[in-house]
């Protein structure tokens, strides 16, 4: 795939620059981590040459002086909100997010749920569930009139009635499995707390979208906008940078709302405010390290799309609204962008209608389209997939890499012992089945040696796939998007 980013020249520009601003500040800085510390998939696709673990591999350097907050809405836990890249919902992203920490040796001091109120029990249950792991947990709650009333916000009744998290190293680290868990309240409340315990500490934001030095309208900003519309962000010109320095930059509009209450409450603790704007408050040099335009474009372009895509099966299956696939679609418009940019669509499309069967495409690296139908023995997920490895290996497509002799036990076992009503292979049994015959057939064996050759690829579904096949899809790297349409009569995938 072709590289539009310097992985290297960023992590050397974003150590180096959050080392800066530790040192503007005295005992102790608060760093609002946005996006996803590691597994960043949402960075790779939209910037080629982004690391997924680039960010926590940093962090790594300064372990022995840093901690970890995790913060999470309750209303997230209630809605049982779920990680869209990888399937998971965000109370239990919060357990995967503290072993992963825990296993690369960075301390995590707590969890902290945000607009916590009474009366939750799915919340109540989690927080006992982390007690019980032995994970302290803390609670913020509704503050009136956020992010518009400073001066209440910045009072005992306002941050002050939040529960403090006891922390002890100078790089307090405030992160989240995802955007809209109130990261940045957790930051202010954190300080304000610090400063009537006599600490003196800072505040700095390390959100790698939007890029604060790309236009408004790029596309990499613009699917920084589709990734969230769930959270109804809106990409904007960040109007105090632009009175303060008659610079234009981009940052979105809850950092400008909350701007206010950072500036305010600064004001109060130190008699003065270090930064004039949100822009100010970051230290995101994601935007210096982009070696290759055209490339990150044409990828942030099929970002767009594929979030459309994502909305629009969120909506069939209840979990998303009506205006926010109007959102996902005026977005594309503004990118100048229709489905038809994205060229697995119209060849998924087509093998449907030929075969008239839920269909598959997969577009290889070298821009070669291979289709998969629905036949005797499997799904077009997984026969695409199989395709694939076929054409990728050179080996010809009339070859049979595993024998109906083999093929039907397993379909018997899958419906006769295991209750399933759909006879058809998914992508994960398929392969379980090749990766047994390549163990004696080496044609088979050559297929599965170029599983790793699909990392980056696209494809496209002519139906909403089920469970299994998206999750081997992602697991195996490929972008895959759907149609919003569900397979037959089926309403559970």
């Amino acid at each position: 795939m072709k590289i539009g980013f310097d992985n290297e020249r960023y992590i050397r520009m974003q150590s180096q620059k959050i080392l800066e601003r530790i040192s503007h500040f005295g005992d102790k800085l608060y760093l609002e981590f946005g996006g996803k510390l590691f597994d960043d998939y949402h960075a790779s696709r939209v910037v080629p040459g982004f690391q997924p673990d680039t960010k926590i591999n940093m962090l790594l350097e300064l372990r022995d002086s840093a901690e970890i907050i995790l913060a999470i809405h309750s209303g997230d836990i209630e809605r049982n909100k779920i990680r869209s890249d990888i399937d998971i919902a965000y109370d239990r992203e919060v357990l995967r997010l503290i072993d992963a920490f825990s296993k690369r040796g960075l301390l995590v001091s707590g969890v902290v749920i945000t607009r916590y109120r009474e009366g939750q029990p799915a919340v109540d249950a989690f927080a006992e569930r982390l007690r019980r792991l032995g994970v302290r947990v803390y609670h913020h709650y509704p503050i009136e009139g956020y992010p518009q009333n400073p001066k209440f916000i910045v009072s005992d009744e306002g941050f002050g009635r939040n529960e403090f998290v006891e922390t002890t190293r100078p790089l307090v680290i405030v992160t989240a499995p995802g955007p809209g868990s109130g990261k940045l309240a957790v930051c202010l409340s954190q300080i304000y707390q610090e400063f009537r315990r006599g600490v003196r500490a800072g505040y700095a934001k390390f959100e790698t979208f939007p890029v604060w030095n790309l236009p408004l309208t790029h596309p990499v900003n613009l699917a920084y906008e589709a990734a969230t519309i769930d959270l109804d962000d809106m990409n904007m010109i960040d109007p105090f940078h632009l009175q303060a320095y008659s610079i234009t930059t981009v940052n979105y509009n809850r950092d400008i709302e909350s701007f206010p209450v950072l500036n305010t409450m600064f004001t109060h603790i130190y008699g003065e405010s270090p930064y004039k704007s949100p822009t100010d408050m970051g230290v995101n040099m994601i935007g210096n390290c982009i070696t290759d335009n055209e490339v990150v474009c044409a990828a942030a372009n099929q970002e767009i799309i594929r979030r459309y895509y994502q909305t629009a099966c969120a909506f069939k299956r209840g979990r998303a609204s009506k205006e926010q696939v109007y959102k996902a679609e005026f977005i594309m418009s503004r990118a100048g962008l229709t489905v038809e940019d994205r060229p697995v669509v119209a060849a998924a499309l087509k093998r449907a209608e030929d075969t008239g069967a839920p269909a598959m495409a997969i577009e290889l690296p070298d821009g070669s389209m291979i289709t998969g139908k629905t036949g005797e023995f499997v799904g077009p997920a997984a026969g695409a997939l199989v395709n694939a490895l076929k054409a990728l290996a050179g080996i010809s497509k009339d070859i049979d890499l595993i024998s109906p002799i083999i093929l039907r036990p397993i379909r018997e076992l899958k419906t006769m012992h295991f209750g399933s009503e759909n006879p058809l292979l998914h992508s994960d049994e398929l392969l379980y089945a090749l990766s047994i015959c390549a163990a004696t057939n080496p044609t088979a064996a050559r297929a599965m040696e170029q599983l790793p050759k699909l990392r980056g690829c696209e494809a496209h579904s002519s139906v909403m796939l089920s469970v299994a096949d998206r999750s081997v899809y992602r697991k195996l790297g490929l972008n895959c998007t759907n149609e919003p349409i569900l397979s037959g009569n089926r309403f559970y995938l």
